[in-house]
């Protein structure tokens, strides 16, 4: 087995390298990592409806899509992340209890019992200190998570707090669950470091073929290019959303309207604005310049940068519509 440390903390990079030893190694793999801020969605989820956009943007927090199913969650700096890579028979490929029995049995190393839940996540006194995904190419099976270990447990709750009824879709949902850091129960005192080292200690003294691998000169190359061309794009991370209809109400002094959009692809396709309002233009001139656009903040706020919005409806700003439409 493989032993990595990611050398690198950009979420794009590190879920880049994911899917480059997913396809391109044929050993058995362990990468850990580290992001910066973050939060990762599921493959098959809406990132509009996961995140909180204006706390998500206020704090420079990236948003990046992985390539396995399942829900939404929150990276930072204290926060352990895992990545199992094997090879075996179709239909046996994806086993949680014993892809994650290693991280079960370095944590009980450490002096916690941690045990698997119904969702395959891991629990320390029935709350939840990681999350984990598979996916599966050809032979070989991706097995990952997190290991919640110091994380800034304020920003992971306002990062990720949403008002989902305003999105009608058949993405995957997020569920959510009652937290805690590992670094809460330890009999001992460490840091994130420290614990990233005792993973890897574990794994060596488990493993008689375990050694370390740093990424080569190639390895970076082709894992750069795979974040550039897929992973930090906004067609991956926002585009790739299931098709969803956004409905929201929007209050302004002189008046009232309901909005109401058709998103395929990440791109608008159909907008509609009723409401008690007066204006001096037709409000369907408004709704045609903005189908096509992509349903992005700064795009719409750029489209919008040459029309005043209060012409089309009375007593509405530019960025009170901008607002109501995420």
């Amino acid at each position: 087995m493989l032993c990595i440390v990611s050398p690198n903390t950009n979420p794009y990079f590190n879920l880049a390298s994911e899917e480059y030893l997913l396809k391109c190694f044929k050993e058995d793999l362990l990468l850990l990592y580290r992001n910066a801020p973050s939060i990762v969605v599921g493959k098959h989820q809406n990132t509009l409806a996961e995140i909180n956009l204006p706390f998500v943007q206020e704090h420079d927090i990236l948003v990046a899509r992985r390539i396995s199913g399942g829900g939404t969650v929150f990276h930072d700096l204290g926060n352990l992340n895992f990545a199992f890579f094997t090879s075996g028979k179709e239909g046996e490929l994806v086993d949680y209890k014993r892809a994650t029995l290693p991280i079960v049995e370095a944590l009980k190393e450490m002096g916690l019992e941690v045990s698997l839940g119904k969702r395959n996540e891991l629990l320390l006194k029935r709350l939840k200190i990681t999350g984990t995904a598979s996916h599966v190419f050809k032979q070989r099976v991706l097995h990952h998570g997190t290991l919640l270990f110091s994380s800034e447990m304020g920003h992971m709750s306002a990062a990720l707090r949403t008002v989902k009824d305003r999105f009608t879709d058949r993405a995957v949902k997020s569920v959510p669950s009652r937290v805690t850091n590992i670094r809460d129960h330890l009999p001992e005192q460490m840091d994130v470091e420290m614990f990233q080292q005792r993973i890897l200690n574990h794994m060596f003294r488990s493993n008689k073929d375990a050694r370390s691998y740093n990424f080569s000169e190639t390895d970076i190359k082709e894992i750069s290019a795979l974040r550039d061309s897929k992973f930090s794009t906004w067609e991956w991370n926002f585009g790739y959303s299931p098709k969803y209809q956004f409905c929201q109400s929007i209050s302004f002094k002189t008046g009232q309207l309901d909005l109401h959009m058709n998103v395929e692809k990440g791109i608008i396709k159909e907008l509609k604005i009723v409401g008690d309002f007066s204006s001096q233009k037709d409000v369907t001139l408004l709704e045609q310049m903005l189908v096509g656009c992509i349903h992005d903040p700064e795009t719409i706020r750029n489209k919008l940068s040459e029309t005043k919005v209060s012409d089309f409806i009375s007593g509405l700003e530019n960025e009170e519509l901008l607002m109501g439409m995420f």
